[in-house]
Order: C-alpha cells, then structure tokens, then sequence
C-alpha cells in the first residue's frame, strides 16, 4: 500500500468506486483513498458508469449513496481540453473511450489515477492497487 501525500490529488476510476461500494476484494485499498480527507476528483464519466451499473445491478439506494459520495468530491465535466487530450490518449495508449478519458482527465488535472483496470497498467501517473 502505498503512503497518501497530503498534497496529492486522486482521480479513482470507476473500477476503484465500484470495488468500494460493493465491498469486493479490494475495497480496503480503494477505501484508503477514498477515505478521510484527501483530494478525489470524479469524471462525469465515472458518475455515469458507476451509478448505471448499480442501479441496474445492485439497485438505485446503493447508486444513490454513490452520488452523496460524489457530490462531497470536485466533478470534472468533459470539456474540449480533456476530449482532445483523451483522443490522443486513446491513441497513443490504445484506450477504448471511457478510459481514455478517465486517463485524460487525470492527466489535464495532475491528478494520480487510482485503479483496478489493468488497462492502465505501466502508464505514468497510474496506481494499481
């Protein structure tokens, strides 16, 4: 596990939110982040993501408890420079669209991308816990 910088700022992926709320295997390390007062930032995308797969999957309180979560976070819209940045990112890393702009959004908002996805694996700026 590694040391939270006070100074630091996260961006947890939908992967990480939904390891959380569902209390599966790894929520302890996203719980960790997600925990206390650090700085987590939410893409509009993740907010998308998360809440469609669990009002479907696990019902719309525990969706609803995600976005009470969400709303005490900063939400980072999808604007031009974070839509650019994704499409190269798409590029050059070979990410489908959701998480190219996950990747961008982090990276626009010097932010440290906390996730389960291995997709990300190797990229800079990525934790996988």
């Amino acid at each position: 596990m590694t040391t939270r910088s006070a100074s630091e700022i996260y961006l947890i992926d939908s992967s990480g939110w939904l390891e959380y709320l569902t209390e599966d295997s790894k929520a302890g390390a996203f719980g960790h982040y997600l925990e206390g007062d650090a700085a987590v930032l939410v893409p509009s995308i993740v907010i998308f993501e998360v809440y469609k797969h669990l009002a479907k999957n696990r019902g719309r309180t525990l969706a609803d408890r995600f976005m009470s979560q969400v709303l005490q976070r900063r939400v980072v819209p999808l604007d031009e420079t974070i839509a650019l940045a994704a499409a190269n990112a798409s590029i050059d890393h070979r990410l489908g669209g959701a998480d190219a702009i996950v990747y961008a959004t982090a990276r626009v908002c010097q932010a440290q991308l906390v996730t389960a996805n291995t997709h990300f694996r190797g990229l800079p700026g990525v934790i996988i816990p």
